[in-house]
């Protein structure tokens, strides 16, 4: 009997398994679905990067090329010291381009236009003037280490043909694509500055080591520190993005049918919360990336002792023999693509700036021939940074030669933007909080002193 309960039992559990096996893994699968984001959380995302834009891609345009070389060389000659610039750059770089959206949106108008309005054209012809040079050579460095980024893949690429074929693929873009699309493009490539980030991920670094330097600030008050300190604050809190930001709320809102000034102007409070999402968003994305690449120099390259780093393509070829082939080729991809999205913003932020300057029909919205002056500021712009890398002007001189061009600019700009943003009679309720305005004359200040040390670098 007792045999035959044994056997009886051992059928059932082998007709049981099947079954068994498939409710464990019904049961399993509704957990892992419940766990899953739901239908209202993958909505939201949606929703989210819906909202994001002009914020994004400006924020995301501050990495180009030139940014990282500088970013990469902070961490290779000094480790994770300077790492908390990262966490200190963000609030100030938000703040001001929140200021330049909330004019856009507001005013209706780009900010050489409000500057036109609202101050001296003396003033405002010699900011456009060096903003143009500025650019341009920033244009010229970032053309040249676009076309070294290609080498570093396919190292028989031909210097002269990738410039010239990069600065002529920027401008048909430019000048043909539809804006909508043209924004949507710039928008999605935003995302290759993730490159950096996985980067860093797969050099495997002791992050809470990373993470305890970047909240301890840490300064030697000598003359190399202080330069790379203002060369970091000159490369992420740039001109170019104060007009570009401003002019690509205005395309925003002319894209949305407000084809006037008079219906872009004021805003209601969707647009305000929806323009600060993005805004931050954007200028965090720009932060986190300039994080990555500093901790990642920093943990790989000062302490095998290379700490002379030049270009992005320096960075990439000194990180190879420590960090692998994946380190390597992440940020070689990102050297291209930060070019491809950040030269655009260049050279139309020239452009916005000139136009709006002395009156002309201005805006990517438009056909070429609608706005000839706008269009050809932009392939001028191209065109000399395109020259500066067969005249045999070195791309680190370059460099230097934009940072000392910013470092005047920047705080004459800073200062007609607080007084904007803070005139009632311009910005009507949507006026700076009095805590915002006494940011804004701090950063002002601060990136005055980063002009002056800019300046002094060159002596």
């Amino acid at each position: 009997m007792a045999n035959k309960k044994v056997e009886k039992d051992l059928i059932e559990r082998i007709a049981e398994a099947p079954a068994a096996a498939l409710d464990s893994t019904l049961t399993k699968t509704g957990e892992v679905a419940r766990n899953l984001p739901s239908n209202k959380t993958v909505k939201k995302t949606r929703q989210y990067w819906n909202i994001l834009g002009p914020g994004l891609t400006t924020g995301a345009s501050d990495d180009d090329p030139s940014g990282i070389a500088t970013y990469s060389q902070t961490g290779a000659q000094y480790g994770f010291q300077l790492l908390w610039m990262s966490v200190i750059t963000f609030p100030l770089m938000a703040v001001v381009q929140e200021m330049c959206a909330r004019i856009g949106l507001v005013t209706g108008r780009g900010l050489a236009s409000n500057i036109r309005t609202n101050f001296s054209k003396r003033t405002l012809y010699i900011c456009t003037a060096l903003l143009f040079a500025a650019n341009a050579f920033n244009i010229g460095a970032d053309l040249g280490a676009m076309a070294k980024g290609v080498q570093l893949l396919n190292h028989h690429a031909n210097y002269a043909l990738l410039v010239i074929g990069f600065a002529l693929l920027m401008l048909l873009l430019q000048i043909f694509m539809p804006y909508a699309k043209y924004a949507h493009y710039l928008k999605w490539l935003a995302m290759v500055l993730l490159a950096y980030i996985a980067s860093a991920i797969l050099a495997h670094l002791n992050w809470g080591h990373v993470l305890h330097k970047a909240i301890t600030p840490s300064v030697h008050f000598h003359k190399d520190q202080i330069l790379l300190i203002c060369a970091i604050l000159g490369t992420t809190i740039s001109p170019y993005l104060f007009f570009w930001q401003t002019s690509q709320e205005v395309e925003a809102q002319i894209l949305d049918g407000k084809k006037t000034i008079a219906s872009r102007e004021g805003a209601d409070k969707k647009e305000i919360h929806g323009m600060r999402i993005d805004v931050w968003s954007g200028m965090l994305l720009s932060n986190l990336v300039m994080f990555f690449i500093i901790a990642a120099c920093g943990a790989i390259l000062f302490p095998a002792g290379i700490t002379h780093i030049t270009t992005a393509a320096d960075a990439a070829e000194a990180l190879r023999p420590f960090a692998g082939q994946a380190t390597y080729f992440l940020f070689a991809i990102g050297i291209i693509g930060t070019g491809l999205l950040a030269i655009p913003v260049l050279a139309g932020s020239s452009s916005y700036a000139i136009s709006e300057a002395f009156k002309w029909k201005e805006g990517l919205y438009r056909n070429l021939k609608q706005a000839h002056a706008f269009y050809g500021t932009i392939i001028l712009s191209m065109m000399v940074g395109l020259a500066l890398n067969f005249v045999g002007l070195d791309p680190i001189k370059a460099l230097i030669y934009s940072a000392v061009v910013n470092g005047i600019v920047a705080p004459v700009v800073l200062t007609l933007i607080v007084l904007i943003s803070s005139n009632k009679k311009v910005m009507g309720g949507w006026v700076n909080a009095r805590g915002t305005t006494i940011l804004g004359w701090i950063i002002t200040g601060i990136m005055a002193v980063a002009g002056i040390g800019a300046i002094y670098s060159m002596f």
